[in-house]
């Protein structure tokens, strides 16, 4: 199968420090390229993938401290793929909406996975409008705000199986890994370590937008000889954070899209304690692979539960659940039905077409029950192959806000981690 998969310009794929959406496209790409496909990604200039790698930029836009425009890239990006758009038989986009309007106007089978959260008043209008457009879910409670669109699916992330080693042995310390923001609750993951006695690390990285946030809310809850703040952290990094850690703390205030960071501690066999919300429920196995919890003091107790926590079981749970392959494996099922259902409409097409125009010739056939039959002729220009080459390559005319204020926001609405 040729695909394309086209990320986000932010972060490179995979991405050196933090970014859960170009991290899951890097992860697709290569499973999709070992189990056998074409794959083309199109993404920042300095990517690492054994597929073919198109870029409209030589460094990932967050890394790059002289870009002044991210919607030049953007746009830049989507003029590369949809020149080429004739070469694919699928085109997945993990690039949120932008790209509606030149998808909706190509004939090529095309799908979106959301990878950010649905729960916004202005995401309404826009899925009115475009509720014809196939997408793809990252759990099923991410798609309860908007149930009205085109869902397709919902595929759950997948990590490498040798990505991250397992730990047989519980560290010392409790662990919160991610971003620094309002939603995903820094002070409770605090309150939970205090309470319990229990030194905490936090991994994480703190984007403009949440700097106030950060000053004002978590720095002075810092001061505290059991907490330590380290910072943004690398993959390798990450890893021995993770496998090392007693447990890791997710205590969420938001419908979590996903929460990608609970498979990497469950491939680790390190347990999460989860606040309840969003995706949770359907990631995180209670008394397997951790502990679902709705308060600062079950989070506490639920802690005292886990020295009997059996982190062989929690790694079996996580290869069977959250493979890479498991990932790719159901995404080429939906890719499939797409471009099945393609394949159809445009013999439909060509039928309805052939029937307004071919005169009958001669005497009407009858099939064996008396029923008279049209005879059809066959469209030459009914394949899908042509139907591709006829398409207009005119992109469209669309209005937007300029500058890296537009990309921030959209950076902050796909956070999956």
């Amino acid at each position: 199968m040729r695909i394309a998969q086209v990320a986000p310009l932010y972060e490179r794929v995979p991405p050196l420090y933090y970014g859960g959406t170009e991290r899951v496209v890097s992860y697709l790409t290569e499973a999709l390229v070992e189990q056998g496909h074409q794959v083309t990604l199109f993404a920042s200039g300095d990517s690492l993938t054994r597929a073919k790698l198109i870029s409209p930029c030589a460094q990932s836009l967050r890394l790059n401290p002289d870009r002044m425009d991210d919607l030049a890239y953007n746009l830049l990006q989507l003029e590369h793929v949809f020149q080429r758009a004739h070469l694919f038989d699928i085109i997945h986009f993990h690039i949120d909406y932008f790209h509606y309007p030149f998808s909706r106007r190509q004939n090529v089978p095309h799908v979106t996975t959301l990878h950010g959260r649905l729960d916004m008043a202005d995401l309404v209008p826009l899925y009115r409008e475009f509720d014809d457009i196939p997408v793809v879910s990252i759990s099923n409670s991410q798609r309860a705000p908007l149930p009205w669109v085109r869902w397709c699916g919902t595929v759950y992330h997948g990590l490498p199986l040798d990505l991250y080693k397992p730990q047989k042995e519980p560290g010392q310390y409790l662990l919160f890994l991610g971003r620094i923001s309002p939603e995903k609750r820094p002070d409770r993951a605090i309150e939970i370590a205090k309470r319990a006695g229990m030194p905490l690390k936090i991994a994480a990285k703190v984007d403009k937008k949440d700097r106030r946030y950060m000053e004002n809310e978590i720095r002075p809850l810092l001061d505290h000889p059991l907490v330590e703040f380290v910072g943004e952290v690398g993959d390798s990094g990450k890893a021995e954070l993770l496998r090392n850690a007693y447990a890791l703390l997710f205590p969420i205030d938001w419908a979590e899209p996903f929460g990608l960071v609970m498979i990497e501690a469950m491939a680790c066999g390190t347990p999460t304690i989860a606040f309840r919300g969003g995706s949770v429920r359907e990631i995180i196995a209670d008394g397997i692979s951790g502990y679902i919890v709705e308060s600062v003091e079950q989070a506490t107790q639920a802690l005292k539960g886990l020295e009997a926590f059996d982190r062989a079981r929690c790694r079996r749970m996580f290869e069977e659940r959250f493979s890479a392959r498991r990932m790719a494996q159901d995404y080429v099922k939906v890719y499939e039905r797409l471009i099945y259902a393609d394949r159809r409409d445009v013999r439909r097409r060509g039928t309805d077409e052939s029937l307004r125009r071919t005169p009958t010739i001669g005497s009407r056939p009858k099939s064996a029950n008396g029923v008279i039959l049209d005879r059809v002729r066959s469209n030459p220009s009914g394949s899908l192959s042509a139907q591709r080459a006829q398409a207009p390559r005119e992109l469209g005319n669309g209005q937007h806000r300029r500058g890296a204020d537009t990309a921030a926001n959209h950076e902050r609405a796909r956070d999956t981690e």
